[in-house]
């Protein structure tokens, strides 16, 4: 008998099958982007799924989805040390998953042979929804994600975003010399940047809305009727004016575009002389605005 901790019980059989399901459906949208959009129409994104379609190409009897596995061996051994197993583990599962829906599931479905452009972003679209959802559950395909992972722990002050883009950057290059044309060059770029766009939107949010800073010698009165008639929650800090050195009031109040509007014309209606400031944001967690993430 083991006298290991673990057992079937201990295993939170929810999360389980959530994250299982999360990475169906991420690699559906995944493959459907990849496959179905990009590498019928010779053309591929950045990181290994471009080096899998090229592989492919060039040996078309090793299947894309079995190229990402054979690419992704030395990466998670070189970064075995580095991330825990806990996300290596999650990982792994999802790249056998989404291999497998490359390999199994789209060779049987029609490819999309209209217009190159719309292609290139459809495969983006697609693809981006699918890594969202699956970096959504704290997994990953591997490839480029594991290197910069791994390099961000052992060279914390290294400036990776050049790094991800000269990987990605090369791939699409020489996939213009295995196509044969720069067209392949223009959609891969267009393909990565609509990637990365939908991974952002996704996972950051679509909700766009007003950091609204107040510097005021009137905080009660401000605050108040901003509860009042915007019935949004506004947080107070005391400052010190370093020019005039005259005791200050720093009101906070996160909101919609809209309702910044009405948050600044009520706050000068009270002090005239109010400084207010509107800084963007994507989107914000906790009360009143998106539920905190698990």
């Amino acid at each position: 008998m083991s006298n290991s901790k673990f057992s079937l019980k201990s295993l939170d059989w929810k999360r389980f099958f959530t994250d299982i399901l999360f990475d169906i459906v991420g690699g559906l949208l995944y493959g459907a982007g990849v496959y179905t959009f990009a590498a019928k129409a010779n053309f591929v994104p950045g990181g290994v799924s471009g080096l899998a379609i090229i592989g492919n190409r060039l040996l078309p009897a090793v299947s894309i989805g079995t190229w990402i596995v054979l690419i992704n061996i030395p990466i998670v051994l070189f970064c075995l040390k580095t991330l825990g197993k806990g996300f290596l583990i999650r990982s792994l599962r999802t790249i056998l998953i989404t291999s497998a829906i490359l390999d199994w599931v789209f060779p049987r479905l029609p490819a999309y042979t209209g217009e190159p452009l719309m292609a290139a972003l459809f495969a983006g679209a697609l693809a981006g929804a699918g890594l969202a959802l699956i970096y959504w559950r704290g997994s990953s395909t591997g490839g480029t994600d594991f290197l910069i992972l791994s390099l961000r722990k052992m060279h914390p002050h290294m400036q990776l975003g050049m790094l991800s883009a000269m990987i990605d950057g090369s791939v699409i290059l020489l996939s213009g010399l295995i196509f044969g044309r720069i067209d392949a060059v223009l959609q891969g770029v267009v393909m990565t940047v609509a990637c990365s766009i939908v991974i952002n939107k996704i996972t950051v949010g679509f909700v766009n809305g007003q950091l609204t800073l107040i510097v005021t010698d009137k905080g009660d009165e401000v605050a108040k009727i901003i509860m009042d008639e915007v019935e949004r929650g506004v947080t107070a800090m005391d400052a010190t004016g370093m020019y005039s050195g005259s005791d200050k009031t720093v009101l906070m109040c996160a909101c919609s575009r809209a309702e910044a509007v009405r948050v600044r014309a009520l706050a000068q209606r009270i002090d005239k002389q109010a400084l207010v400031l509107l800084c963007p944001y994507d989107t914000a967690y906790g009360f009143g605005f998106q539920p905190p993430e698990a």
